[in-house]
């Protein structure tokens, strides 16, 4: 059996108790110290990993109870375990937040990696009380073992006292007491933090979270608690097989909520990536066999996008020549033939797919979603299963032609057909993630859990992601 470097997971009773943050904060902080740490970020989500790579210096990944097979989930440790002496996982949500039953929650990955937790708890209004708080979380489930609290918007050295005095009755270890500090506090928009990338002071704000948490946080007892994982020898191959053997990856503001899972695993199966960037009116790559377009923010840039003429042309000229085109929830909006914005102007797209996208009337879409394409794709033929999310507030004003995807909710719901195929350029308001299947055939992702409001990627005011702020 492999073993993992000892982990643990900072987690919360509730979003926007403030882990992110803390989570930030910890990662710079034990940087600082020389020790060598790496993340993880439970549930789907790709704008809080970018900013625990920037807090410490090392590539963050994805851990999914629900939408990743239990090779997929061990290949993650393996892959952060390399060279690192501690592994630090932010969880989604509350703790025991996730899709019906827990599935993709916090309290799931402390089960399947039997980590302990870490509680981030907002303590502001709150004294006394925090034992009973504290005692609930550490009962409610004998599977997760909440060893520690760290108090968060602490008001002063009193409230401190009072709040230590709390956690020692209910036998969890404070491990520290964070000062209120609302100059912290990083701006978001509709789906979660604004991007790491486009923060030009973004340095200079984790130096400061470090600078806030490491006199109040004992790093030495937090380190202490963390624990190893044995993992099961063998590689689960790629989440996704690649999409051609060189791909032209669209990564800029608007296109960049890509996994750097699937990524990697497109790089270890032998495929050359390479990146373009749309925002720059840069073309993809001429030689590449096929071209990626993830989500993210093309409505925030449509105007730029539609006047990217050298961009749009490439995309036509790739779909000419027979490269695959595919297209995620942005990257599908972009190979539509309209986007129309928040104020109802429309903006010309590439007009690979007969469908228009609206934000003039925004409706929130989200869930886990089971999918099982309809068409022979590089994922494999029609039948194929694949797990992965929605999140988006865009409709379709016009959607026609051959559908990519059946899909269903987290339930087994059947939620109907989705996305659309023309030739070889495919794409959906899908988020996929992992096969569903192993090689044998046998689903081997949890098949229980309800559609959203409770599933991870949720609009939760808190973190980044799939989320508001926290």
């Amino acid at each position: 059996m492999d073993e993992t470097p000892p982990g643990l997971l900072i987690a919360a009773p509730a979003s926007g108790s403030g882990k992110t943050l803390a989570t930030l904060a910890l990662l710079r902080a034990l940087k600082r110290r020389g020790t060598r740490v790496a993340s993880l970020k439970v549930g789907p989500d790709y704008i809080d990993p970018a900013f625990h790579t920037a807090a410490s210096g090392r590539p963050c990944l994805n851990f999914d109870g629900w939408a990743m097979r239990a090779a997929t989930r061990a290949e993650v440790l393996r892959r952060l375990s390399r060279d690192a002496e501690v592994l630090v996982g932010e969880g989604v949500m509350g703790l025991f937040d996730g899709a019906a039953g827990g599935a993709g929650s916090t309290a799931e990955a402390a089960r399947l990696t039997g980590w302990p937790v870490v509680l981030v708890v907002d303590a502001k209004g709150m004294a006394a009380s925090a034992a009973a708080l504290l005692e609930g979380f550490a009962r409610h489930d004998p599977g997760v073992d909440v060893a520690g609290v760290i108090f968060n918007r602490v008001g002063g050295e009193g409230h401190a006292a009072l709040l230590r005095e709390a956690a020692a009755r209910a036998g969890v270890a404070c491990l520290g007491c964070l000062p209120r500090d609302d100059r912290l506090e990083m701006p978001s928009r509709h789906l979660g933090l604004v991007q790491a990338g486009e923060h030009g002071d973004l340095e200079a704000r984790i130096e400061s979270a470090a600078d806030w948490l490491a006199p109040s946080v004992d790093l030495d007892a937090l380190i202490a608690m963390a624990r190893p994982t044995e993992l099961a020898p063998g590689q689960a191959g790629p989440p996704l097989p690649p999409l051609g053997q060189r791909i032209a990856v669209a990564r800029d503001a608007a296109f960049a909520f890509a996994y750097d899972g699937v990524l990697q695993g497109w790089r270890d199966a032998g495929a050359e990536v390479v990146p373009f960037s749309p925002l720059a009116d840069a073309a993809p790559d001429r030689q590449a066999d096929a071209v990626y377009l993830p989500g993210g923010y093309p409505e925030l840039y449509a105007d730029r996008l539609a006047g990217a003429q050298r961009f749009l042309n490439g995309l036509r000229e790739a779909a000419r020549r027979g490269a695959w085109v595919f297209g995620e929830c942005g990257g599908y909006m972009a190979l539509g033939r309209h986007l129309i914005d928040a104020d109802g102007t429309a903006h010309a797209m590439a007009g690979l797919l007969d469908v228009e996208t609206s934000f003039a009337e925004p409706r929130l879409h989200l869930g886990y979603r089971t999918v099982k394409l309809m068409v022979e794709t590089p994922f494999g033929p029609a039948g194929t299963r694949v797990r992965g999310h929605e999140f988006h507030y865009a409709r379709t004003r016009h959607e026609t032609g051959r559908p990519l995807a059946r899909v269903g909710d987290a339930s087994g719901r059947d939620r109907g057909a989705t996305g659309l195929v023309a030739g070889q350029v495919m794409g959906s308001f899908l988020h996929l993630i992992d096969r569903a299947h192993d090689s044998s055939g046998q689903d081997t992702a949890a098949p229980q859990t309800a559609e959203v409001g409770s599933t991870a990627p949720v609009a939760e005011k808190g973190g980044g992601g799939h989320r508001q702020v926290e």
